[in-house]
């Protein structure tokens, strides 16, 4: 079998395609031959060596694939079964645990980018009825963060207004999950190309944040006093405008440091005086997974997948992330 490994520290041309046996599950595990994954930035900087990792790591926090053996303990599974993977493996239930959360996916542990694993049981879940293995594996990461972000954390309700920032692949998720609950959205992006898009697929209005440095004052306003819900992807370099674009009562859920923005300051009175609800998250739990499958079956929505490309194509994959000018999920498709 083929699989793609990090070797020296990482770097998009230390990405090494690597032949070994396919292994055999033990008695509690599953053999899943992966099918496709899709890219985050979380994968990113695990590849750039942002994140270091020991070499040897087969990247990739996502994967869809179908179980083709079962060991003889195995009971919830089948083969032929079409199944995703989960970012926190060893996360099922309950409040986030650091035993919970060592185990990640393509990190800590090996990921998906590989033709063939054996893994836990317990480590997959279904995929939605009727997806594509390609659809299937853009959710494990950037969707089930939008879902646990407005709907365990935020407890967003219909009519709620929420701020997307930019358009990446959590972001358009955290668009479909909101217009599907009834919410109002509300955006921000530099390209008026894609603001036209958003426009069109049921956003309120788009503020261009790149021409309005003071973008939270203009979400702020157009949104008339502030939106209830915001899914900051930017850290320390959008944290401030996020909690201007918020009301007061509001609710900021901080999952990315996407644009340099590890570190940043904020303006401390105005959090204090807008009563705002600051919480961070990372991705979710087995049962936020499931009960994700569940609305996505309920509502039928389906990701945005803005491009594809071959199990060897990695590198140019994530060339193609760093330019920014995906609208929606990057995949990769193994067949």
């Amino acid at each position: 079998m083929k699989r793609i490994i990090i070797t020296n520290g990482g770097g998009l041309d230390h990405l090494k395609v690597d032949e070994c046996e396919i292994p055999k599950p033990k008695k509690s595990q599953i053999l899943v031959k992966w099918l496709a994954t899709s890219l985050n930035f979380h994968d990113y900087l695990v590849a750039t060596g942002g994140i270091p990792v020991m070499n040897g790591r087969v990247p990739m926090s996502d994967g869809a694939g179908e179980i083709i053996e079962v060991g003889a303990e195995v009971l919830d599974w089948k083969v032929g079964d079409k199944v995703m993977s989960m970012f926190f493996p060893g996360w099922q239930d309950g409040p986030a645990a650091f035993e919970k959360i060592a185990g990640i996916s393509g990190e800590s542990i090996d990921g998906y980018l590989t033709e063939y694993s054996c893994l836990s049981a317990n480590a997959v879940t279904k995929i939605p009825s009727g997806y594509s293995y390609t659809e299937a594996a853009t959710l494990p990461c950037a969707a089930l963060t939008a879902w646990n972000g407005l709907m365990y954390t935020g407890r967003l309700k219909p009519g709620d207004k929420v701020l997307i920032e930019g358009t990446g692949g959590m972001s358009i998720f955290g668009m479909q999950i909101a217009l599907a609950s009834g919410a109002k959205v509300y955006a921000t992006s530099s390209s008026p190309s894609k603001a036209e898009r958003l426009k069109s697929l049921g956003v309120e209005a788009v503020v261009n944040y790149k021409e309005d440095e003071r973008w939270g004052k203009a979400i702020y306003k157009v949104s008339k006093g502030g939106v209830d819900h915001v899914l900051d992807v930017g850290g320390g370099s959008t944290m401030n405008q996020s909690i201007e674009a918020c009301k007061i009562g509001g609710h900021i859920t901080s999952i990315g440091i996407l644009s340099n923005g590890r570190k940043g300051s904020i303006t401390f009175p105005k959090l204090f005086f807008k009563f705002i609800n600051l919480r961070g998250i990372a991705v979710g739990s087995k049962k936020m997974q499931n009960e994700m499958i569940q609305a996505i079956e309920s509502t039928g929505f389906s990701p945005i997948i803005d491009k594809t490309f071959a199990f060897d194509q990695i590198a140019e994959a994530f060339k193609y992330q760093e330019s920014g000018k995906h609208f929606g999920k990057i995949v990769l498709k193994y067949e």
